[in-house]
C-alpha cells in the first residue's frame, strides 16, 4: 500500500528532527565589575531560531547567535572554569542545560585564563566575578525578566569548583597551603603558587560577602584547594550539591581534593567517582583544532571515552538540577 503524504508535511518533519525540539541561542557579551575590568560572558538560552555552527577560536558550537530566547520563568545556570580556562571550557554542559530549558552563563575569570594568567593565584577575587555576572543577568542582560531568580544553581570545575564552595558559603583556610605544598611540590597547585612567589601569603580565611545566598544548588567537579576546607570550613554550606571526582585525576589527586570536600560538607552530596577518568576529562571534548594546540588537556587515558562520558554527565547534571532547582 502506498502512502501519499504532502511533500510540504514532509519538508516540515524533516526541519523539526533536523533542528530539534528546542534550539539554543547564544550571545557573547561583557559584564560590569565595578572593582575590575569587564567581565566576557557567554550566554547560552532556549530558542527557537534556527542554529548554526559557530566557530570561536579553536571550537565550533551549533547555536542561534543572538536568537530570541523562549520561555518564561527560565532557571539560571552559571558556570566558573578551572585556571587558565575560558567561558567556552563547558560549552557542550551549557548547551545540554539551554536544550533542557535554562538560561546558561559562563564567565572568564579575570587574570586567570587561557589569554592572561597574571593573578591566577588571587583565587579569592574569582566568587565577586561570580555575583556580578549574577547580577548582570538579573539586572542588565536582555532576557532578564524570563529568568526566574529563586531558581539559580552553578557549575563550577577545577579552581571554579573552589570557586562555588566559597560562592555557596564555603570559608577557606589558606595558611593550609603553604605546609601543603612542602609536602607536595609537584601538585599543581602547588606549582603554580611557586610560580608566583610575590603572592604566596594568603589571607587565612575567606573575605567577608563571598558567599551568594541567590545560589541554591551547585555542581562542584574536581575541586581545587579543597585541602582548605577540612574540617568545618563548609559547615555554613546546606543547599544540595553534586560533587564529582575523576578517579585518575593526576593534577588534584585524591584525597586531599574532591574528597577533602566530601568529607568536609555537612550534608551529603551526591558523589560521582569517574572510573579511569583524568582531571581534564571534565572539559569538552576536543576537537583537532583544540588538539592540536593543547593535547595536554585533550589527552584521555587509553580506552575512555570522553565523548561518552559527557553525554552521561551532561545528562546527569541536568537531572540534578531539574530535581532541586525547577520544583
Amino acid at each position: 500500500m502506498k502512502l501519499n503524504i504532502p511533500v510540504a508535511l514532509i519538508t516540515l518533519l524533516l526541519a523539526l528532527f533536523s533542528t530539534g525540539a528546542q534550539a539554543v541561542g547564544f550571545q557573547h557579551v561583557t559584564a560590569p565589575d565595578p572593582d575590575g575590568a569587564p567581565l566576557e560572558v557567554g550566554i547560552w538560552y532556549p530558542s527557537n531560531a534556527l542554529p548554526a555552527p559557530v566557530p570561536m577560536g579553536r571550537i565550533t558550537q551549533t547555536v542561534a547567535v543572538n536568537g530570541a530566547i523562549e520561555g518564561k520563568g527560565l532557571p539560571l545556570i552559571v558556570i566558573s572554569h578551572g585556571t587558565g580556562g575560558s567561558f567556552l571550557g563547558h560549552y557542550d554542559t551549557a548547551i545540554a542545560f539551554a536544550e533542557a530549558g535554562y538560561v546558561v552563563a559562563a564567565v572568564t575569570h579575570t587574570g586567570d585564563n587561557n589569554a592572561d594568567q597574571s593573578r591566577s593565584v588571587s583565587i579569592m577575587e574569582r566568587p565577586r566575578h561570580i555575583s556580578r555576572l549574577i547580577d548582570y543577568m538579573l539586572s542588565d542582560w536582555a532576557g532578564r525578566n524570563q529568568i526566574n531568580p529563586a531558581r539559580i544553581g552553578m557549575f563550577g570545575f577545577s579552581a571554579g569548583g573552589f570557586t562555588t564552595l566559597v560562592s555557596i558559603g564555603g570559608v577557606p583556610d589558606l595558611t593550609k597551603v603553604s605546609p601543603f605544598c612542602r609536602e607536595h611540590t609537584t601538585d599543581f597547585a602547588c606549582q603554580l603558587v611557586a610560580k608566583h612567589p610575590e603572592a604566596s601569603v594568603a589571607p587565612s580565611v575567606s573575605h567577608d560577602g563571598s558567599q551568594d545566598l541567590r545560589i541554591k544548588a551547585a555542581v562542584v567537579a574536581a575541586p581545587a584547594l579543597g585541602f582548605t576546607f577540612a574540617p568545618d570550613g563548609l559547615k555554613n554550606v546546606t543547599i544540595p550539591v553534586a560533587l564529582w571526582r575523576a578517579e585518575n585525576d593526576a593534577v588534584l589527586p585524591h584525597p586531599w581534593y574532591a574528597e577533602a570536600v566530601h568529607l568536609a560538607l555537612p550534608r551529603a552530596p551526591e558523589y560521582h567517582v569517574v572510573e579511569n577518568a583524568g582531571h581534564f576529562d571534565f572539559l569538552a571534548p576536543c576537537g583537532t583544532a583544540l588538539a592540536s594546540v593543547a593535547p595536554f588537556i585533550c589527552t584521555s587515558a587509553p580506552g575512555f571515552d570522553r565523548t561518552a562520558f559527557h553525554t552521561r554527565l551532561n545528562a546527569s547534571v541536568v537531572d540534578f538540577f531539574d530535581r532541586v532547582l525547577k520544583h
